[in-house]
């Protein structure tokens, strides 16, 4: 058993510009789970952030849309970890993967950045890395050159069909994944093949 999560972390970037685009996956992935336990996020100013709160297994589970931008995510994280006094083991990121391929969704324990910069900011701002990542791939483009557009453009329609079809996989590990079962939770995810 590891920790268990009380706050969950999507990434995103905020307005309707960048509701569709593929960086956009964390927020993805936290509005559907927010719809399936009836909660709703509301903009709260000290934490730079959209929050939720639901009731789970009889205490809080609190849900963070940063809306700082990607690349300052941190600070929204950071304000609500120190004010909440959540550890760094207890935390979930939910994030877009250029490294896996588009559809596929693997759970992480701590590691870098990989070039993420929304994880990049949340690991220098909160000093350390063993928050939990849950990783929504997104394909790579093929050339370093197109990682910038790859990520702030639209999906394709199909593409968005599989980033879907995998936040309806993690979201049925969600429950295990909250309440410390990792290994069950990533023997499940990892022995899919989609």
């Amino acid at each position: 058993m590891s920790a268990r999560v009380e706050l969950m972390v999507g990434l995103g970037n905020p307005g309707k510009d960048y509701a569709h685009t593929r960086h956009n996956a964390g927020f993805w992935l936290l509005e559907r789970f927010a719809q399936h336990h009836q909660t709703s996020f509301a903009y709260e100013k000290k934490f730079q952030g959209e929050l939720a709160r639901c009731a789970w297994q009889g205490r809080e589970l609190w849900l963070l849309k940063p809306q700082t931008f990607m690349n300052l995510s941190g600070q929204s994280v950071h304000a609500l970890a120190q004010f909440y006094k959540i550890a760094l083991a207890n935390i979930l990121v939910v994030h877009d993967e250029l490294d896996l391929p588009t559809g596929v969704v693997r759970l992480k324990q701590a590691g870098g950045a990989g070039g993420h910069n929304g994880l990049r900011d949340i690991i220098e701002r909160c000093g350390g890395n063993e928050f939990l990542r849950l990783r929504i791939g997104i394909g790579h483009p093929g050339d370093k050159q197109n990682v910038t557009d790859h990520v702030l453009n639209k999906a394709s329609k199909a593409d968005e069909a599989l980033i879907y079809s995998a936040i309806d996989r993690a979201l049925q590990v969600l429950p295990q994944v909250i309440g410390g079962e990792l290994q069950k939770a990533m023997h499940t995810l990892h022995s899919d093949t989609e």
